[in-house]
Protein backbone atom coordinates (compact mmCIF):
# COMPACT_ATOMS: atom_id res chain seq x y z
CA UNK A 1 0.00 0.00 0.00
CA UNK A 2 1.13 3.36 -1.39
CA UNK A 3 1.49 5.85 1.72
CA UNK A 4 0.20 9.19 1.19
CA UNK A 5 2.38 11.74 -0.27
CA UNK A 6 2.58 14.98 1.74
CA UNK A 7 3.75 17.07 -1.50
CA UNK A 8 0.49 16.57 -2.90
CA UNK A 9 -1.76 19.42 -1.52
CA UNK A 10 -5.38 19.06 -0.77
CA UNK A 11 -6.04 22.74 -2.09
CA UNK A 12 -6.71 21.18 -5.47
CA UNK A 13 -10.30 22.60 -6.66
CA UNK A 14 -11.24 19.18 -7.23
CA UNK A 15 -10.17 17.58 -4.53
CA UNK A 16 -11.35 20.18 -2.33
CA UNK A 17 -14.85 20.44 -3.44
CA UNK A 18 -14.73 16.73 -3.05
CA UNK A 19 -13.81 16.81 0.33
CA UNK A 20 -16.22 19.32 1.11
CA UNK A 21 -18.75 17.44 -0.53
CA UNK A 22 -18.12 14.70 1.50
CA UNK A 23 -17.98 16.39 4.78
CA UNK A 24 -21.19 18.17 3.99
CA UNK A 25 -23.12 14.97 3.77
CA UNK A 26 -21.65 13.25 6.76
CA UNK A 27 -19.56 11.00 5.02
CA UNK A 28 -16.88 8.58 6.78
CA UNK A 29 -14.00 8.58 5.01
CA UNK A 30 -12.02 11.48 3.90
CA UNK A 31 -10.02 12.20 0.85
CA UNK A 32 -6.63 10.58 0.68
CA UNK A 33 -3.89 11.66 -1.31
CA UNK A 34 -1.12 9.21 -3.42
CA UNK A 35 1.54 9.47 -4.63
CA UNK A 36 1.35 6.72 -6.95
CA UNK A 37 -1.71 7.01 -10.10
CA UNK A 38 -5.08 5.97 -9.32
CA UNK A 39 -6.52 6.55 -13.04
CA UNK A 40 -7.45 2.87 -13.76
CA UNK A 41 -8.73 0.73 -11.26
CA UNK A 42 -5.68 -1.52 -11.53
CA UNK A 43 -3.58 1.25 -10.39
CA UNK A 44 -5.36 2.16 -7.81
CA UNK A 45 -6.02 -0.87 -6.54
CA UNK A 46 -2.16 -1.28 -6.71
CA UNK A 47 -1.64 1.73 -4.83
CA UNK A 48 -4.31 1.01 -2.05
CA UNK A 49 -3.39 -3.02 -1.65
CA UNK A 50 -7.12 -3.82 -2.19
CA UNK A 51 -8.85 -5.86 -4.76
CA UNK A 52 -9.88 -4.52 -7.86
CA UNK A 53 -13.39 -4.96 -7.59
CA UNK A 54 -13.30 -2.65 -4.34
CA UNK A 55 -12.62 -0.39 -7.06
CA UNK A 56 -15.55 2.37 -7.88
CA UNK A 57 -15.37 3.19 -11.73
CA UNK A 58 -16.84 6.12 -12.52
CA UNK A 59 -18.01 5.88 -16.05
CA UNK A 60 -20.10 8.80 -18.07
CA UNK A 61 -21.94 7.41 -20.84
CA UNK A 62 -25.17 9.19 -22.92
CA UNK A 63 -28.53 7.64 -22.79
CA UNK A 64 -30.88 9.04 -25.70
CA UNK A 65 -27.67 11.76 -25.19
CA UNK A 66 -28.49 12.87 -21.39
CA UNK A 67 -25.36 11.97 -19.51
CA UNK A 68 -25.93 9.22 -16.81
CA UNK A 69 -23.01 8.43 -14.75
CA UNK A 70 -22.76 4.90 -13.79
CA UNK A 71 -20.49 3.89 -10.71
CA UNK A 72 -19.21 0.55 -11.83
CA UNK A 73 -17.04 -2.40 -10.14
CA UNK A 74 -13.36 -2.22 -10.85
CA UNK A 75 -13.65 -6.11 -11.91
CA UNK A 76 -16.53 -5.28 -14.33
CA UNK A 77 -16.98 -4.39 -17.80
CA UNK A 78 -20.16 -2.50 -18.42
CA UNK A 79 -23.14 -3.75 -20.68
CA UNK A 80 -24.96 -0.56 -22.21
CA UNK A 81 -27.67 -2.51 -23.12
CA UNK A 82 -28.31 -3.05 -19.56
CA UNK A 83 -27.56 0.88 -18.63
CA UNK A 84 -30.39 1.53 -21.66
CA UNK A 85 -33.04 -0.81 -19.83
CA UNK A 86 -32.45 0.64 -16.25
CA UNK A 87 -32.78 4.42 -17.93
CA UNK A 88 -34.98 3.59 -20.60
CA UNK A 89 -33.26 4.51 -23.40
CA UNK A 90 -32.63 3.61 -26.93
CA UNK A 91 -29.25 4.71 -27.12
CA UNK A 92 -26.17 4.64 -24.91
CA UNK A 93 -22.73 5.05 -25.50
CA UNK A 94 -19.71 5.88 -23.74
CA UNK A 95 -19.28 9.83 -23.59
CA UNK A 96 -16.08 11.37 -24.67
CA UNK A 97 -13.54 13.28 -22.79
CA UNK A 98 -15.33 16.88 -23.72
CA UNK A 99 -18.59 15.29 -22.45
CA UNK A 100 -17.41 13.40 -19.23
CA UNK A 101 -15.89 17.35 -18.40
CA UNK A 102 -18.58 19.16 -19.07
CA UNK A 103 -21.11 16.85 -17.02
CA UNK A 104 -19.19 15.97 -14.03
CA UNK A 105 -16.11 18.81 -13.88
CA UNK A 106 -13.72 16.32 -14.07
CA UNK A 107 -11.36 14.89 -16.06
CA UNK A 108 -11.30 11.26 -17.07
CA UNK A 109 -9.46 9.75 -14.28
CA UNK A 110 -10.58 11.17 -11.73
CA UNK A 111 -14.06 11.69 -12.21
CA UNK A 112 -15.53 11.99 -8.60
CA UNK A 113 -18.88 10.00 -8.05
CA UNK A 114 -20.34 13.25 -6.79
CA UNK A 115 -20.09 17.03 -6.35
CA UNK A 116 -20.76 17.63 -10.00
CA UNK A 117 -21.71 21.35 -11.53
CA UNK A 118 -25.55 19.57 -12.34
CA UNK A 119 -27.42 16.29 -10.68
CA UNK A 120 -26.47 13.34 -12.92
CA UNK A 121 -28.96 11.06 -12.94
CA UNK A 122 -26.35 7.98 -11.64
CA UNK A 123 -26.51 3.62 -11.52
CA UNK A 124 -24.56 2.01 -9.06
CA UNK A 125 -23.50 -1.22 -9.87
CA UNK A 126 -24.80 -3.89 -7.36
CA UNK A 127 -21.48 -5.56 -7.79
CA UNK A 128 -20.39 -3.29 -5.44
CA UNK A 129 -22.26 -4.28 -2.98
CA UNK A 130 -19.91 -6.93 -1.56
CA UNK A 131 -16.85 -4.91 -1.08
CA UNK A 132 -17.27 -3.76 3.17
CA UNK A 133 -14.81 -0.94 1.90
CA UNK A 134 -14.78 1.43 -1.49
CA UNK A 135 -12.85 3.75 -2.88
CA UNK A 136 -13.90 6.28 -5.15
CA UNK A 137 -11.91 8.97 -7.15
CA UNK A 138 -12.06 12.13 -5.77
CA UNK A 139 -11.22 14.93 -8.13
CA UNK A 140 -7.97 13.81 -9.12
CA UNK A 141 -5.85 10.83 -10.61
CA UNK A 142 -3.68 10.71 -7.40
CA UNK A 143 -7.26 11.47 -4.98
CA UNK A 144 -9.44 8.85 -3.52
CA UNK A 145 -11.81 8.21 -1.05
CA UNK A 146 -13.32 5.08 1.18
CA UNK A 147 -17.08 4.42 1.55
CA UNK A 148 -19.33 1.57 1.46
CA UNK A 149 -21.95 0.70 -0.85
CA UNK A 150 -24.81 1.81 1.11
CA UNK A 151 -23.40 5.20 1.76
CA UNK A 152 -22.05 5.72 -2.03
CA UNK A 153 -26.10 5.31 -2.89
CA UNK A 154 -26.44 7.53 -0.45
CA UNK A 155 -23.91 10.37 -1.33
CA UNK A 156 -24.91 9.71 -4.78
CA UNK A 157 -28.64 9.28 -4.89
CA UNK A 158 -28.12 6.50 -7.09
CA UNK A 159 -29.86 3.49 -7.99
CA UNK A 160 -28.35 0.14 -7.48
CA UNK A 161 -28.57 -1.51 -10.95
CA UNK A 162 -26.48 -4.82 -12.47
CA UNK A 163 -24.78 -3.30 -15.17
CA UNK A 164 -22.04 -5.87 -15.36
CA UNK A 165 -21.56 -7.67 -18.75
CA UNK A 166 -22.10 -10.85 -18.83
Amino acid sequence: MTAPDPSISTAHPSTARVAQALRAAGARGDVRLLADSTRTAKEAAAALGVPVGAIVKSLVFTADAVPVLVLASGDHQVDTTKIAAAVGADVVARADADAVRAATGYPIGGVAPLAHPQRLRTLVDTHLAGYDVLWAAAGTPHSVFPTSYDELVRLTTGEPADVGAS
